[in-house]
């Protein structure tokens, strides 16, 4: 297994509205991956942490997203064959995710 591809990215949102935004955007993110053959198996919230579960390209990636008064931190564990991907999919993260947590 290769290391873990973590994300951080920092808001000026405070706790509850970073967190609710990040479960509106639940659905967004299952749509958007379905699009790209992702199938997202499972995202569950405890407390501040959300754990999720993906399927690829006959692979499963879990990880989980922790949600903090000024950061999002997302932490992806990728089987060896998609962390050739690793670069691309921390663009997606990041980009994605800023937009989200970018204050309106």
């Amino acid at each position: 297994m290769a290391k873990p591809l973590v994300v951080v990215i920092p808001h000026q949102l405070g706790l509850e509205e970073a967190h609710r935004r990040l479960d509106a955007g639940i659905g967004q993110a299952k749509e958007m991956l379905q699009k790209a053959g992702i199938r997202m198996a499972d995202a569950t919230w405890e407390g501040e942490r959300l754990s999720f579960l993906v399927q690829a390209l006959n692979q499963k990636v879990d990880g989980h997203v922790d949600v903090a008064a000024d950061t999002v931190r997302v932490e992806v564990n990728l089987p060896l064959i998609l962390s050739l991907f690793a670069g691309k999919i921390q663009q997606a993260l990041d980009q994605n995710g800023t937009k989200l947590l970018t204050k309106k």
